[in-house]
């Protein structure tokens, strides 16, 4: 047992290998005690161990004979008073002043704001104190109090705006925060500069804050250091650094980490394949996620194909153009009720454009409520049941609602009235009554009586515990994409209850419940960038969901790639798209599997290689009867490019493509007819046509004369065209001479007649 002094700190520290340390109960107090290796007699007087707090016993004991061994290294740190009454000796914790026990230094007492303590149980008496810091020390904290208060000032004010150009002021602000050493403004800072939010975008100037940051432990920025190695932003490529990285951030609690190494370990991207992995990384991340959603359903997540919305603008993004919500807005001014309840779960939601605003949402449900509707009434009733900045929590407000819309027969108020006897908000617990009103909810087919049906019967409680029941509601309540279905589903299949065990399947569940946590608002911050013409900040952006395993961020990734300049050479950036059009296509996206069809056949970022070109085509083809994949094997077949040359398939596969989609019939057409010719020109070169001429005797077939009775055919039918030319001549009239035109006259007066 050593005291060892470093400044003015007393730490009580052994060796492992040499000591092992144990704690033992003496009055409630917990004693440090050490031993030599293999005794576990305490060899140390009860005055020369320092009484330490009982949570020193939490770093995974081992209990041996009545005593909490630890084998691993541990430093105690015991502050020891400068100046005072009572300068040198080690604090004492708890310390009892003014009726008060403290376990740690304080302030109270003082009006200079330094720290200090007692060197004996009761100060009251005996006096005996001492400052916990120096002068230096205190002021170094009182920055960072400072720092810590201009931060939070900072992202509160962040979060409660809405305008670019406050956001950008108040990141400034954040930036001279960062400045004074503040680790989450740097955080902040860090990503805003490599995304270019707010801030100008800088990437090396990103990842020396993020070295710094992860030198000091950050799980954040070890994340961050990950996707920069991943990516081979700012430096060289190394998948193996980027798992390092990733691994750190895992082991941190960052969760943007462990969906990553979730991804990785479910498609063996830079690991080995496991499923198991992948479990755990995703179910950790998914029992966060699904413990955020709210009674509302929390926001949307929009994904939007950059694919899709270039060539069909607006067709099949989803997004609401902005002269279409003034237009719905319009009519909810006029009383449209169906508007104002349709505009009121926009902004409670959030999605389609439209930002999460529950002030909006609740003032559109209270007029449509007021007009007589029940949908906005059973709305209204789940706002104050779950309460919010703007609308305060109030279960008999909210239980108000929940019965005048569930006695007019809304099923959104009876699943309200059920959660309400279910958790015994503002009633008495009642789950006969809440089965019954879930039941009546379920049976208009509301998801949220699906789901809550599925968990009575799924826990046991007020009927009979029944899993096959459970996951028949749980999987209808899938349907309509609840997440809590999600993840209730993806635990049973985990773990095999009611149904057979699947890994694959929990993990694909699991990975849906991820893909809805709050970091998929990046997919629209990603697209605003991206119509802004920010093309830089939006790759960044979809590459980090990209690596997280977002599909649509991967076909949006290799879409950028492939079709504008980008912050990688030139040279990089097809061998980068196909990598992410690779990914994007093992996760079933169709698209992206023609397009890894379509670089292998003309040698995009990869050699030309007919044959795989033909294997994905003809996967597309399978697996999700894609007609443009039919169209291409068709004029592979037709060309022999890949597969052996059979004008007959090729036939099959472009009517085949004909049949799959109406948009290929125009191209089939076309297609069939050129088809049509090498037919024919393949059936005369197979016929040998000179040779046939050659073996046909006219004189023979036709008498000898032949020659002259086709000369007289054709003058007759030449002279036939020519008299059936001149009668038609004839038959036309001659038009009038045209008369010169008139000079050009004044405009006519509006009202007054033309002159004929």
């Amino acid at each position: 047992f050593a005291y060892l002094r470093r400044r003015d700190t007393l730490v009580c520290a052994h060796l492992i290998g040499q000591l092992t340390v144990g704690f033992r109960v003496l009055q409630h107090k917990i004693f440090l005690c050490c031993s030599p290796r293999h005794s576990l007699q305490c060899l140390l007087r009860k005055e020369a161990c320092s009484l330490m707090h009982s949570q020193v016993c939490s770093l995974f004991p081992v209990k041996v004979s009545g005593y909490c061994v630890i084998f691993s290294l541990v430093f105690i740190i015991v502050p020891v008073a400068i100046g005072g009454t009572a300068s040198g000796e080690p604090c004492v914790f708890p310390f009892l002043f003014q009726e008060k026990e403290y376990m740690e230094c304080t302030t109270e007492g003082r009006g200079d704001g330094r720290l200090w303590c007692a060197t004996t149980y009761n100060y009251n008496t005996d006096k005996k104190w001492g400052f916990c810091e120096t002068e230096e020390q205190a002021e170094q904290r009182r920055l960072v109090e400072e720092a810590e208060e201009q931060y939070q000032d900072a992202i509160k004010m962040i979060n409660s705006t809405n305008r670019r150009s406050q956001k950008k002021e108040l990141y400034d602000r954040l930036l001279k925060v960062a400045e004074m050493g503040h680790a989450k403004a740097m955080e902040k800072v860090a990503y805003a500069m490599l995304f270019g939010d707010y801030l100008p975008q800088s990437i090396p100037q990103a990842k020396e804050i993020f070295e710094k940051l992860a030198l000091e432990g950050s799980p954040k920025a070890q994340t961050a250091l990950g996707f920069l190695y991943a990516a081979g932003l700012g430096v060289n490529s190394s998948q193996a650094k980027a798992l390092v990285y990733y691994t750190f951030g895992a082991l941190g609690g960052n969760l943007v980490a462990h969906m990553i190494l979730g991804y990785r370990y479910w498609g063996g991207v830079g690991v080995p394949q496991s499923c198991e992995s992948a479990l755990t990384h995703y179910r950790l991340v998914a029992n966060h996620v699904a413990s955020d959603v709210s009674l509302t359903g929390g926001s949307a997540v929009q994904r939007i194909r950059l694919l899709d919305e270039v060539e069909n603008p607006g067709s099949s993004s989803g997004m609401l153009e902005e002269d279409l919500i003034q237009y719905y807005q319009f009519l909810a001014e006029k009383g449209d009720v169906q508007a104002q309840v349709g505009l009121g779960q926009l902004h409670l939601h959030g999605g389609r454009g439209v930002e999460q605003n529950h002030q909006r949402a609740y003032e559109y449900f209270n007029q449509a409520a007021n007009a007589g509707n029940t949908h906005a009434m059973a709305f209204l009733g789940k706002m104050y049941s779950e309460g919010s900045e703007y609308v305060p929590q109030n279960n008999d407000t909210a239980l108000h609602y929940f019965k005048k819309a569930a006695d007019l027969g809304n099923p959104v108020g009876q699943s309200g009235l059920g959660m309400a006897y279910l958790y015994g908000r503002g009633v008495p617990v009642n789950y006969d009554l809440a089965l019954k009103y879930f039941q009546k909810a379920a049976e208009q087919g509301w998801v949220d009586g699906q789901l809550q049906l599925g968990t009575m019967y799924y826990n046991g409680i007020g009927v009979k515990r029944d899993y096959k029941q459970a996951l028949k509601f749980f999987n209808l309540a899938s349907q309509a994409g609840h997440i809590l279905a999600f993840y209730n589903l993806a635990q049973m299949h985990a773990t095999g209850t009611g149904v057979m065990r699947s890994c694959h399947t929990a993990v694909e569940l699991f990975k849906n419940v991820c893909e809805r946590g709050r970091w998929s608002e990046r997919l629209m911050a990603a697209y605003g960038s991206f119509k802004e013409g920010d093309m830089d900040s939006a790759l960044l952006q979809y590459l980090l969901l990209a690596e997280q395993g977002y599909e649509v961020a991967q076909s949006n990734v290799a879409f950028i790639l492939d079709q504008s300049e980008s912050i990688f050479n030139e040279n990089e950036s097809y061998p980068r798209a196909l990598l992410h059009w690779t990914r994007a296509a093992a996760q079933g996206y169709t698209v992206a599997r023609i397009k890894l069809g379509d670089y292998h056949f003309y040698g995009y970022g990869t050699d030309v290689d007919y044959e795989t070109a033909v294997i994905h085509y003809r996967l597309a083809s399978e697996q999700q009867h894609s007609a443009q994949a039919m169209f291409n094997l068709g004029y592979m077949h037709e060309k022999g490019l890949g597969i052996k040359q059979d004008i007959h398939l090729a036939k099959r596969f472009y009517d085949m493509a004909a049949e799959a989609s109406p948009d290929a019939q125009v191209p089939v057409f076309l297609a069939l007819c050129k088809l049509g010719l090498i037919y024919a020109q393949q059936y005369l070169q197979d016929l040998n046509l000179k040779e046939l001429l050659s073996q046909v005797d006219l004189d023979q077939l036709l008498g000898p004369e032949w020659d002259l009775y086709l000369m007289t055919v054709i003058a007759l039918l030449l002279g036939t065209v020519i008299a059936y030319r001149q009668r038609q001549h004839q038959a036309i009239p001659r038009a009038p001479p045209v008369p010169p035109r008139p000079p050009a006259q004044p405009e006519q007066p509006a009202g007054e007649p033309e002159e004929q």
